[in-house]
């Protein structure tokens, strides 16, 4: 396993260096293996959701359907979504290429990993018996909602917070990772949240929640939309943005690759993380909210925390899931 310093210096390389890389949407094997992912898929853009994330009546947005049965792969039900899987032979994941710690590339290997990628793998995993079975497909933050639509994908594992919004175009699985959104700011500044940059210029990605919430903040910051989180530290390191506001998690892997930079402020949002599924297939939805609680209960969940947080403190205890129907 690369190492968190090691990591974060690749990837440095890649912000700095080979952005447009990045942003080009090229994919890679989630791990090394014998045969490389095919080439990336181009997603459109998906409609934008409401401001008012939230809204649907009776939406409790971390609540999903409960599990279904965990069989052995060989021993998959004809006819549901997972055995096609199967019969093609991959599980096709979209994710970034440049949020440290959960989806980057690394540069030395060309491989996309992180906590979401493995979070990916344990569906693989019981899908093949083989966590390996992946091809990525980089799919920007605007994008997500359309690549589950349209069926580019079979899912997202991108820091993607369920919405109450997003629930009435793809259903999500139970909650995998518990974030809340924070700012990054230049070292220098003296700025302690989101209520001191008043008409300052605060980056996020596109088609994010993070971009809602700082259109949203009562000091009224300038929200700057970029394409990608990697986009904003770039801005920011040029001085074209002031700060960059998004999740937590996301903001201390750029403040990994930037020494000038630093995370401040307390939680302001609620940001559940959840895999984007189709609506068509719930039989999918329950079979990954099968591999989750799996997870949850044989320490894979702490393990993968372990291996791409552990830096921050032990592990927590996964979030508690939540069922209806």
């Amino acid at each position: 396993m690369t190492s968190l310093r090691g990591a974060a210096a690749g990837v440095r390389l890649l912000v700095v260096g080979g952005l447009a890389v990045a942003l080009a949407g090229c994919t890679g094997p989630a791990t090394p293996g014998p045969a490389p992912a095919p080439a990336a898929s181009t997603v459109a853009p998906a409609p934008a959701p409401s401001a008012a994330a939230g809204t649907a009546n009776a939406c409790d947005p971390r609540a999903s359907l409960r599990p279904g049965a965990l069989p052995r792969p060989e021993q998959l039900p004809a006819g549901s979504y997972q055995a096609a899987i199967r019969k093609r032979g991959r599980l096709i994941v979209g994710t970034s290429a440049d949020t440290l710690l959960f989806s980057a590339r690394n540069p030395f290997t060309g491989v996309i990993e992180g906590f979401d990628v493995d979070i990916a793998r344990q569906v693989a995993r019981a899908i093949f018996g083989d966590p390996d079975r992946l091809q990525i497909v980089v799919v920007p933050n605007a994008s997500r909602i359309a690549a589950v639509m349209s069926g580019r994908v079979d899912l997202v594992a991108e820091t993607m917070t369920i919405t109450c919004d997003r629930l009435r175009m793809v259903a999500f699985s139970t909650v995998y990772y518990q974030a809340g959104q924070k700012v990054l700011v230049s070292r220098a500044s003296t700025a302690t949240g989101i209520d001191d940059l008043g008409g300052k210029r605060v980056c996020a990605a596109a088609g994010s929640t993070s971009l809602t919430a700082i259109r949203a903040a009562r000091s009224r910051p300038v929200a700057v939309a970029a394409a990608s989180q990697a986009e904003c530290l770039v801005r920011f390191q040029q001085g074209t943005v002031d700060a960059i506001s998004t999740d937590d998690t996301i903001l201390l892997g750029l403040a990994a690759q930037d020494p000038y930079a630093k995370v401040v402020g307390s939680a302001f949002t609620d940001e559940p993380y959840g895999l984007a599924i189709s609506r068509e297939h719930p039989d999918f939805t329950r079979f990954v909210n099968a591999v989750l609680e799996r997870a949850r209960q044989d320490g894979t969940w702490a393990t993968l925390y372990r291996r791409w947080l552990g830096q921050f403190g032990p592990a927590p205890a996964p979030p508690a899931a939540r069922y209806q129907g």
